[in-house]
């Protein structure tokens, strides 16, 4: 269990201080939770720090606060009993050690005040109830009463106390667990793991603004599938993303099967990790394949089909957000881009590659032409090297061309080289249909390369146009 770390644990000023203060104030107080994990994972230690002291944290969180440079401002949660200061890089929160007790029917515990092992009973994980001690008597002092640091070695995520009370009190730790071992590439300890399909469904008590922001960080992860996996496993993600578990299985007709799409879609998110930290990206592989299960048909001529799974995807994606609370805005919308035109350029990579076509991509995607591409990449899963290889080859042929086509044509974030009230003043129009006629008609041959995005080639386009249309010019 020896391990070289780079800097003891307590090193910032801010400790002793700390340590000061509570003995002044007659309080015992450690350092606890994920800055002490971290420690002792040898990962950058986080810059938000919590403090459980035997006492008032609010009190010695104000007492704190008045020795600080520059008297930080001390924010105070009465309902929570905690109290937080920012000084410099540093977030640092108060609470006073506490137990807790818990109804069936929330997850927010009735609390009371404790001692530092009562406190250390309530955390969620062997591997979060690490304490170090500020106390000026044994300074730095490991408080591990449930050998936590030893499943940290073993890598392995457990509950302090029975883990079917733990999870029955406050579901939520169902969701951390598996985040803890997606983020940490641990184990849940085989006893927990039932434990959480046991109490599956305790999950509903919990808000879906919490559950989300759990899926975010397992999203993430190094390799999210690790959490994916365990939610599967232990019968959540039924009951979280019930649309990811309708692509579960592979059906055989007259010999013609088609591939899991779940496990599928697993591998191209943890395809996409190794490529993009963009949460809202690694939500589109991890959904860009939702339509194919009510789009699934079988053909005697074709065999498997998922015609239109794309659009029917992108219409999933709104339903999914507005269900789970997530945000409907840009990001949702992004989101539903990227679904929508997730095989566009398969199509193209498959297909000779012209530079309408390339074009066509451009124009759609606009600024996100790039991202649409990373998620195109990350969808090469097949396991014979020889395709991969091909596709990935077609890959860089279309983005090579992509650069091509968008250095001579500037399509992307297409801007129509005449406007519609050039239109207007050139025949004398009100608005009208045949403006929209000669807009379309401009945008169609500058994609299919009839005309280059220019304006005096387009204004010469315009006049053609409006003559078969029987309009006249002002002036000639």
């Amino acid at each position: 269990m020896t391990q070289e770390f780079h800097e003891k644990p307590l090193q910032h000023p801010i400790f002793k201080l700390i340590g000061e203060v509570s003995a002044k104030l007659g309080m015992d107080s450690y350092v606890i939770g994920g800055y002490v994990r971290d420690y002792f994972l040898n990962r950058d230690t986080p810059k938000d720090i919590d403090v459980v002291t035997i006492g008032s944290g609010i009190t010695l969180a104000q007492n704190i606060a008045s020795q600080l440079e520059g008297k930080p401002q001390v924010s105070i949660f009465k309902n929570f009993g905690t109290a937080m200061i920012k000084f410099e890089d540093l977030e640092l929160e108060f609470v006073g050690a506490r137990k807790e007790s818990y109804q069936h029917n929330s997850r927010k515990p009735i609390v009371e005040d404790g001692t530092l092992e009562d406190d250390q009973n309530r955390r969620d994980f062997t591997i979060n109830a690490l304490a170090l001690s500020l106390n000026q008597k044994n300074f730095g002092e490991l408080l591990d009463p449930f050998n936590g640091r030893k499943d940290l070695v073993d890598k392995i995520i457990q509950t302090p106390l029975n883990p079917n009370i733990t999870y029955s009190d406050d579901p939520l730790r169902m969701m951390r667990a598996i985040r803890f071992a997606s983020q940490l590439n641990f184990e849940i300890e085989s006893k927990s793991l039932g434990a959480i399909s046991e109490n599956k469904d305790r999950i509903k008590i919990v808000s879906k603004e919490r559950i989300v922001d759990e899926l975010h960080k397992i999203l993430l992860s190094e390799k999210p599938s690790i959490g994916f996996r365990l939610m599967d496993k232990t019968g959540l993600l039924p009951l979280i993303l019930p649309e990811l578990i309708a692509l579960q299985g592979i059906e055989e007709i007259e010999g013609q099967r088609h591939k899991d799409n779940f496990w599928h879609t697993l591998e191209v998110v943890d395809n996409i990790a190794q490529t993009t930290d963009n949460l809202w990206l690694r939500w589109a592989a991890l959904l860009h394949d939702i339509g194919k299960a009510p789009t699934k048909r079988f053909s005697k001529k074709v065999g498997w089909t998922f015609h239109g799974h794309e659009f029917v995807g992108s219409k999933m994606v709104y339903k999914l957000f507005k269900r789970l609370r997530m945000p409907l805005n840009d990001k949702m919308k992004f989101v539903q881009k990227m679904v929508m035109m997730s095989s566009r350029p398969i199509i193209l990579a498959e297909d000779s590659v012209t530079d309408s076509a390339v074009r066509r991509l451009v124009f759609d995607a606009g600024d996100h032409v790039d991202d649409l591409m990373t998620l195109c990449e990350a969808d090469i899963t097949t396991k014979n090297p020889r395709k991969q290889k091909r596709y990935k080859n077609n890959f860089k042929l279309v983005r090579q061309k992509i650069v091509e086509v968008e250095e001579r044509d500037q399509i992307r974030n297409f801007q129509p080289p005449v406007t519609g009230e050039e239109i207007m003043e050139t025949f004398n129009l009100k608005p009208s249909k045949e403006i929209g006629i000669i807009k379309d008609a401009i945008k169609e041959a500058i994609l299919e390369g009839e005309i280059p995005n220019e304006h005096e080639a387009a204004f010469q386009f315009m006049l053609q146009k409006g003559e078969s249309l029987g309009l006249k010019p002002v002036t000639q």
